[in-house]
């Protein structure tokens, strides 16, 4: 009965107004300890209620890079689990809160991930350089020696907190701080105050394709070891649509541009600006709510995109 009732609910017409973009956050720790900045899909208004999301990434990163003066090694598989809510306070006005949940480990599927690479003919050198499922997170920069990071079971991350504001149908802004209050190891959190302008524009190209934008700035203080090649200013952008092709069914894709996050270090993963494509499935809820499936790949390796990473999510 309840395979039915799935199969019943595929089928239905679409009978809710067109709905947007999952939102999408790197999550690479060279990446996530350094900016705020992210896709955050347009929220439309739905006046005295809470909205949650419920979202799961599990990555697997891969960067050696080794020069003269420097070196930066990850191999490693993430995981972040992300809740979010968000409120209307008027029609134009809202307030949103994130936090999550973070992991670090050796990993399991560096044998399926050779498969997968063998399979779309994409030699990935780095992996034959590392023994499999294997922790490694270090970086020396400038020859001030290794700074080594440990993984981690689970652990908090950083805590966001936001503002929007529905400048016109379809446009929104939001104010966002993040709270330095990671538990773990160092080098997956901020560790300092960031703050956010996250702009986002969503319009329907035809009944059933719709485009969705986005443009943002942020700053971060430098902090820790490494702060002297941190970068503090950042920009990202994204553009993307989401294509209904059956009953409640979409099918979605997102490519995400940020700029880089260190400088000067003479290394590709670092330097580099990060180059991401968000794809997948969604199945579409009334009133908002849907449910999704997707993956997301690195356009530019040796950046510090990350090599593969898997998402599931939900908006209630």
């Amino acid at each position: 009965m309840p395979f039915l009732a799935l199969l019943v609910l595929l089928a239905l017409p679409e009978a809710v107004p067109a709905q947007g973009l999952p939102a999408y956050r790197p999550i690479n720790p060279v990446a996530a300890s350094r900016s705020g900045l992210s896709f955050e899909p347009f929220r439309a208004p739905r006046p005295g209620r809470w909205v949650a999301e419920l979202s799961l990434d599990y990555a697997s990163t891969i960067e050696y890079n080794e020069e003269p003066q420097a070196s930066f090694l990850l191999d490693s598989e993430l995981l972040r689990l992300r809740a979010a809510v968000s409120r209307d306070l008027s029609p134009a006005a809202f307030v949103l809160a994130e936090a999550e949940l973070l992991g670090a480990y050796d990993g399991i599927f560096d044998g399926f991930l050779e498969w997968y690479h063998g399979l779309l003919g994409i030699p990935i050198p780095e992996r034959e350089r590392r023994p499999r499922n294997s922790f490694l997170y270090s970086a020396d920069l400038a020859g001030r020696g290794p700074v080594p990071r440990e993984p981690g079971s689970l652990f908090l991350g950083d805590l966001r907190l936001g503002l929007g504001l529905r400048a016109h149908a379809g446009v929104q802004s939001i104010v966002a701080l993040t709270l330095p209050t990671t538990t773990g190891p160092a080098g997956y959190g901020r560790g300092e105050i960031s703050a956010s302008l996250l702009n986002t524009a969503r319009f329907a190209l035809l009944p059933r394709l719709v485009f969705e934008g986005s443009l943002s700035g942020g700053y971060t203080p430098s902090h820790g070891p490494l702060a002297d090649s941190q970068r503090e200013v950042f920009v990202a952008g994204s553009s993307g649509l989401r294509w209904r092709f059956w009953g409640r069914q979409a099918l979605y894709g997102n490519l995400f541009l940020h700029s880089p996050y260190y400088h000067d270090t003479t290394l590709p993963s670092l330097d580099r600006r990060d180059f991401s494509f968000d794809f997948g499935w969604i199945l579409a809820g009334m009133d908002g709510r849907d449910l999704r499936v997707g993956m997301t790949e690195d356009l530019e390796p040796g950046g510090p995109a990350v090599d593969l990473v898997l998402r599931l999510g939900a908006v209630f």
